[in-house]
């Protein structure tokens, strides 16, 4: 009899413990470098609290985003599809032309598109959104609760981390008050410009023999960091780690022009964007991904590679939520499925000019990386607004770099090895038919 009576509370025990259900806490980062991160190995910027969560995580140091751009990178991630699918290709359909009435049908259409955020809030989870938001305002993205009311960047919700962590930390309490599930979506505009760091950060970074717009660069990083530590308290304070999965991104890359001012490549574009932020290469297009997830996920530094598009797989995995069949990402915590990754694959278009109805029509670039090698392939599509001047697009047909050898792009290894250029152009036409 005790015998069956044990068996019996062990299992309820175990349906117990199957039913719990994590909170999730997404964190984004604005414009940041891959490599700028203590845990990431930079000489100079100090990030400790976001070292303390490497340090409980499994840690992607090659991590992905599906465009170099805020607008379409954060649509992929929401949707787990590509800008080609949801057809947000830049941050502009017609530069500054009646850009509400231009993007209101826009984002009609992308809201049809099933999410992780809106699957949450289906399921019961209460839903917040705070900082960067294009997509109108929270409740369009299906949030339950959120800051931004529909204007460009996310409007009022662009003051969380810069001024305040009320309207979060208050959502937080309040889901606990309620005994209800909850995703956090912290998105601060932070560390991108305008580069306005506390005196005392700036101060910190501040030398000679470091530009200016470099040290404020620094600054804003570590800023950004201070904001995680605070969120993170707060989670420890209210006893949530253990049932909080807690993942991090950037939407695409950033360095500040003086720290290029001797790579012989700026040529290829002026401005900010250097080789950085709207472009293909490494500083654009990649970052650190992380999920912790104490008790259910060993930390670590993973080898394999991950995706932007990886986030909708496995926060339906870790939630038992279903997601789209024709979606190409795949669950981070399912190690069978990461080392079975062959490649990722990502676009460039045009910045400011969009053509919904034919999304590779502003295409300048597919990419993609496999093992240790990476292919830029260029396209032309049009770049038509008064913007356009700002960046000088490649001309060179393609691009070859060994990113495991030479991961800031340095040497350019097509004529070397037309091979491995065939072979991964293989993979990208098998992935993306471009009809342009």
């Amino acid at each position: 009899m005790k015998s069956i009576l044990s068996f019996l509370l062990s299992l309820t025990l175990l349906l117990n413990s199957a039913e719990v259900t994590p909170n999730i806490v997404v964190i984004l980062s604005d414009d940041q470098g891959w490599t700028d991160y203590g845990f990431m190995g930079h000489p100079v910027i100090k990030t400790p609290h976001l070292d303390k969560l490497a340090a409980q995580s499994i840690v992607f140091e090659r991590g992905y985003v599906a465009s170099p751009l805020c607008r379409p990178s954060l649509a992929s991630l929401l949707t787990g599809r590509l800008p080609y699918d949801h057809r947000i290709t830049g941050n502009d359909v017609d530069g500054n032309k009646n850009r509400e009435a231009l993007d209101q049908p826009l984002r009609a259409s992308f809201h049809k598109f099933p999410s992780f955020i809106r699957s949450l809030s289906q399921k019961g989870y209460l839903t917040h959104q705070s900082g960067k938001w294009w997509e109108g305002s929270f409740q369009d993205g299906g949030f339950t609760h959120g800051m931004t009311r529909g204007g460009r960047h996310g409007d009022e919700g662009l003051v969380i981390g810069r001024e305040t962590m009320k309207p979060v930390t208050d959502f937080i309490d309040m889901a606990i008050a309620q005994k209800k599930p909850f995703c956090v979506w912290y998105a601060p505009f932070l560390p991108h410009t305008p580069h306005n760091p506390p005196k005392r950060l700036f101060d910190k970074y501040k030398r000679p023999d470091r530009a200016d717009d470099v040290a404020k660069y620094y600054a804003m990083c570590e800023w950004f960091d201070e904001t995680c530590g605070e969120l993170m308290t707060h989670l420890d304070r209210q006893g949530l780690r253990e049932n909080t999965i807690v993942l991090y991104i950037c939407d695409n890359g950033w360095a500040a022009p003086s720290t290029n001012a001797q790579d012989p490549n700026q040529k290829l574009w002026k401005g900010y964007a250097l080789r950085t932020k709207s472009s293909p290469f490494e500083k654009g297009i990649r970052t650190p991904i992380m999920i912790s997830w104490p008790g259910h996920v060993t930390p670590q530094r993973a080898a394999e590679l991950a995706h932007a598009i990886d986030f909708f797989p496995t926060i339906a995995a870790a939630t038992r939520m279903e997601t789209p069949r024709e979606l190409q990402g795949i669950n981070l915590l399912d190690e069978t499925s990461r080392k079975a990754r062959d490649a990722v694959f990502g676009v460039s278009h045009s910045v400011h000019n969009m053509t919904p109805d034919h999304p590779d029509g502003t295409l300048q670039y597919l990419w993609c990386v496999s093992g240790d090698w990476k292919l830029l392939v260029r396209y032309h599509g049009s770049d038509t607004t008064e913007y356009k001047n700002i960046h000088i697009w490649d001309k060179q047909a393609t691009r070859l770099y060994n990113v495991k050898d030479d991961p800031h792009e340095k040497n350019e290894l097509s004529k070397k090895h037309p091979e491995i250029v065939e072979t991964l152009r293989k993979k990208i036409e098998a992935w993306h038919a471009v009809k342009s």
